[in-house]
């Protein structure tokens, strides 16, 4: 239920446990659960049957698509996408009948990340800022900045530029996107933006 005195919009389905922390602009649609001790930043959008678990940490203006569930340890910084249906997991070797949660392990999205419809974020691995995951790819270890990620288990297939376009580098490892003249770097497999 949401807090009358908030600055934020919660669907009457939505279910808002006390001492969840979210902040103005937030919109939590449909059959939400924010638990206490989550913080969720300005201007962020949880879509349908989303769960956020205690311990969870949104940045300002986070999309979080349909039927996604983040679970204590997930840290998504500003501006990350996180597509629909798309898994987070929290523990490496799960069993239903032995207790792990001194286990978790955390798993970071960086700034502007996206991560594609129905993949799979094996959990303690980081999401570098920029890095674009594919739909149904199986993250089991680190993605670099500004990464395109494909595939079981995910590789690198690529590079994108801070719009999510993909980059083509020349020999000598520079890039420019075609949508907005930005230039990039390639060196020693990470790409680094260039200052215009």
């Amino acid at each position: 239920m949401q807090n009358p005195s908030a600055d934020y919009y919660a669907h009457p389905t939505a279910i808002i446990d006390v001492g969840a922390e979210i902040h103005s602009g937030t919109k939590v649609w449909h059959f939400c659960h924010v638990m206490a001790g989550s913080t969720i930043g300005e201007g962020c959008i949880l879509g349908q049957n989303v769960f956020v678990a205690s311990g969870v940490t949104l940045g300002k203006g986070v999309k979080v698509q349909n039927n996604v569930s983040l679970y204590t340890g997930v840290h998504c910084e500003d501006h990350a996408f996180l597509g629909p249906s798309m898994v987070f997991t929290n523990v490496l070797n799960p069993r239903s009948d032995i207790e792990r949660k001194d286990e978790f392990k955390a798993t970071r999205v960086g700034r502007s990340a996206s991560l594609g419809a129905n993949c799979t974020i094996v959990c303690g691995n980081d999401i570098g800022d920029y890095a674009l995951v594919g739909a149904g790819a199986v993250v089991t270890s680190d993605v670099p900045a500004f990464a395109l990620v494909l595939g079981m288990p995910a590789r690198i297939a690529g590079w994108v530029s801070k719009r999510g376009i993909r980059l083509s580098f020349d020999d000598v490892g520079m890039a420019t996107c075609p949508e907005d003249g930005s230039r990039y770097q390639l060196r020693d497999d990470q790409v680094t933006e260039i200052d215009s």
